[in-house]
């Protein structure tokens, strides 16, 4: 049951992720831009991608899990798909936290 709720939450915040991400993106088309070039372009392409992913997976394990409270799935199948969805996740925190770290170590350089 825990882990049902942890899926569920896993799912509402990239949701939320991925409403920001939108929002900031029409923001900077608004204001005519688009991007630093062809390589972060290709950059957010790549984040966008793997939000969507994750998303995709939550939304898997969130219809597994109703699927199965329905008695129309199996335990197991809903099992996989939340762990499916677990693992997507910790994998996008994991790569946000490198990215993060990164731009931390760029800002301490000396000039």
């Amino acid at each position: 049951m825990a882990l049902t709720t942890s899926a569920a939450g896993a799912y509402a915040a990239t949701q939320n992720l991925l409403s920001a991400r939108s929002g900031a993106s029409a923001g900077a088309a608004a204001l005519g831009g688009t991007g630093a070039g062809g390589a972060a372009s290709s950059f957010s392409a790549l984040l966008e991608r793997a939000v969507e992913g994750v998303t995709q997976s939550g939304q898997k394990a969130e219809a597994a899990a109703m699927s199965a409270a329905g008695g129309k799935a199996d335990l197991v199948d809903v099992v996989t798909a939340v762990a499916e969805s677990e693992t997507a996740l910790q994998t996008l925190v994991a790569v946000r936290d490198r990215v993060i770290s990164a731009y931390e170590e760029i800002m301490r350089m000396p000039i």
